[in-house]
């Protein structure tokens, strides 16, 4: 029997955002070289991993809570939640190389310890996590796709929202942070529906920031251009 006949072949997955930007340095190169293997949270590729077995949480973990932030940029809010708490770990993915690879330049000058690294689609990290074995998720400043048409390769549509409900534990928290009009209008209408339910008593639970928060250089454009940032916490049911 051929290998082709004994496990399941990768599913098609449309990909739409960028995977690599202007020429990284030869230190990033390195990071990359060097550091991000022994980040991985677990067998996620579909070559390594092709029967789909789950992450053996507990071991890969230390039996800590985890949480998982999905497309961290240039991941400053990441290392800044891990330096924040030691007690907890802190999966990132993210399929744009060059921030990969600034993340791992400040995880190396921080020594930071409980951070692990999924460079590519958070789809295939979906697949192997287990049930309900992440504690808390973040998504920050996501691509807007402003086109009408393009509205659906948004994160908050059912392709997302059902395995990240899935993934999450009952009663964890799931943020969502956005300066887009129309992405706080869909975030609205879709996360709930995926089983969510919104955490505010008034505007200003989603006019000021989180106490923990650290404002990202994505943010920080948009507080340039004069774009108001929205942040909306949700609790899975």
């Amino acid at each position: 029997m051929t290998s082709s006949n004994k496990h399941p072949r990768a599913p098609w997955r449309n990909f739409y955002g960028r995977i690599h930007g202007k020429t990284l340095n030869q230190a990033q190169k390195d990071y990359l070289v060097e550091d991000l293997a022994a980040l991985s949270p677990g067998a996620i590729g579909w070559e390594d991993n092709p029967d789909r077995a789950p992450i053996e949480m507990a071991q890969r973990f230390h039996g800590k809570p985890v949480w998982l932030e999905i497309g961290f940029g240039g991941g400053e809010h990441l290392v800044h939640m891990g330096e924040s708490y030691p007690e907890v770990e802190i999966i990132g993915c993210e399929p744009f190389i060059n921030g990969v690879a600034m993340l791992l330049g400040k995880i190396r000058r921080l020594g930071t310890q409980n951070v692990a690294v999924h460079p590519g689609d958070v789809r295939d990290l979906f697949d192997v996590l287990p049930d309900q074995s992440i504690d808390r998720a973040f998504l920050l400043y996501p691509d807007p796709w402003p086109k009408k048409r393009h509205h659906r390769r948004r994160f908050v549509t059912p392709e997302y929202l059902t395995p990240l409900h899935r993934v999450l534990k009952p009663g964890s928290i799931f943020r969502v942070a956005t300066d887009i009009p129309d992405y706080v209008r869909q975030t609205m209408e879709e996360v709930p529906k995926a089983g969510f339910e919104w955490l505010a008593e008034g505007p200003d639970d989603w006019r000021k920031p989180w106490q923990d928060w650290i404002s990202t250089r994505y943010e920080q454009k948009a507080l340039r251009e004069g774009r108001v940032p929205h942040y909306m916490t949700f609790r899975r049911r």
